[in-house]
């Protein structure tokens, strides 16, 4: 069992990010690089100059990026390379809600397009959804979001000749490049979540394009800003997440009567916004051992901030992630009662981990679907997915200031009443109690 008088601290960064951050320093004393100014007019300002326009859509959004600046600046003690990545971030952002808008009057369809009955999968942070989301995304019959569509949703202006073939999408280059620097300043990132440009991935960042969501906490150390997010409606976040999937979709050149695959942990806190915007959505439910949970998400987040800033705490990740975990099951608990029991399906990591052909025959049926046709592009992600995870991704509670007992004491009748197998001293799977809840779809 994990104790705290054991621990020993995650392991930091490269080197890379260390001769970054001394070139930035050394470029700002010399005036050749600009310092970081993290103010939210000036930020609106610069969008503008740089596109020549100036309609953002909703400014709903402007309120969480008032609080999320406000802690960056205050809470999270980034270093030079820290304040330069977060300047580049909020600029490629704020660019894209510009051209977006763009878009949608340049081509009026796009905002037209239907979204039926999206499959969405919902699960703690690290609970085995980027796989369902995988496995399912290789059924053409449905469409899902690319890692470079997450990092760059909105095509540039001139990309009807990309529709011509006149010219290749830049997006997909861009994205190699963010990864390739994203691996020298931490390489751990490739066994956290192995991915490549073309690979299916999370719509987190199109709710990052409203300044929402966990991957500002995830990268940095801005309590307040979580807090803050956690007593408001994400509802236009959602909205503005609908009309940026419908311009991904439109720039795809896919029908769109294409069921979309979406998830993202974030899904977790704000299940009743996600309904509200997609009332008819079919949800997958995935649960794991909650200790699991807990310390692959303080592990990856870990990664991250120590990038950014020089003060990462450990103790203080793995709190914040052990309160995240505990609201995000919380908040779930709350709002899935609103389903019907035929629009949502439970499924155990574990389940997967024995037998994944088994457990996607379950959710085939629970989707009325033949899973036939599906099998040959599942079973290419899975060996695509032994070749990406080159190493297994190594954490401990330990290592984040906690315990096995810290966790059970938040999170145990989240295993109890989802039935979720709990790893036991000496490795093994504790039995599976009988679960109060009903496991809808279990057919």
């Amino acid at each position: 069992m994990s104790t705290r008088a054991n621990a020993k601290r995650p392991p930091g960064r490269t080197p890379f990010i260390d001769v970054l951050d001394s070139a930035i320093r050394g470029g700002r004393k010399l005036g050749a690089v600009g310092p970081a100014r993290l103010e939210k007019d000036f930020l609106l300002e610069r969008a503008c100059e740089d596109t020549g326009l100036d309609d953002f859509g909703d400014r709903w959004f402007e309120g969480p990026m008032e609080v999320l600046l406000e802690a960056v600046r205050r809470e999270s003690r980034l270093n030079a390379a820290g304040d330069w990545a977060a300047m580049q971030q909020f600029q490629h952002i704020l660019r894209d809600r510009l051209l977006a808008q763009m878009w949608f009057r340049r081509r009026p369809e796009i905002l037209a397009r239907p979204m039926p009955r999206p499959v969405v999968i919902v699960g703690p942070m690290r609970s085995g959804t980027t796989r369902m989301h995988r496995l399912l995304a290789g059924d053409r019959r449905f469409s899902h979001m690319r890692s470079f569509e997450t990092i760059s949703p909105v095509p540039h202006p001139d990309f009807e000749e990309v529709l011509d073939g006149r010219r290749a999408d830049s997006r997909p280059v861009l994205a190699a490049r963010i990864m390739k620097v994203a691996r020298l300043a931490n390489p751990r990132t490739l066994s956290i979540h192995p991915t490549g440009p073309f690979e299916p991935e999370e719509e987190l960042g199109l709710l990052v394009a409203s300044m929402w969501g966990m991957k500002h906490e995830a990268q940095w150390h801005v309590p307040s800003y979580g807090r803050w997010c956690e007593g408001e409606s994400a509802v236009p976040a959602y909205r503005h997440m609908a009309d940026l999937l419908r311009l991904v979709g439109w720039s795809q050149q896919v029908s769109s009567l294409r069921p979309w695959i979406l998830k993202t942990p974030q899904h977790m806190l704000d299940l009743p916004a996600l309904l509200e915007v997609f009332p008819d959505a079919r949800v997958i439910f995935t649960h794991r051992d909650p200790m699991k949970v807990v310390g692959s998400a303080a592990s990856l987040a870990w990664n991250q901030t120590v990038i950014y800033s020089d003060h990462a705490d450990p103790h203080r990740i793995g709190r914040e992630w052990l309160h995240k975990t505990a609201l995000q099951v919380e908040r779930m608990r709350d709002a899935r009662s609103a389903i019907p029991d035929e629009r949502k399906i439970d499924v155990q990591y574990e389940d997967m981990e024995r037998d994944w052909r088994g457990t996607m025959a379950r959710v085939y049926r629970f989707l009325e679907l033949d899973m036939d046709p599906a099998v040959p592009a599942m079973e290419g992600y899975m060996h695509r997915a032994c070749a990406l995870k080159r190493r297994p991704h190594a954490y401990s509670l330990a290592e984040f200031g906690l315990t096995d007992a810290d966790v059970r004491d938040r999170l145990s009748d989240y295993t109890r009443d989802f039935g979720i197998p709990i790893e036991g001293e000496g490795g093994a799977a504790e039995p599976r109690p009988r679960a109060r809840f009903s496991i809808s779809a279990s057919r």
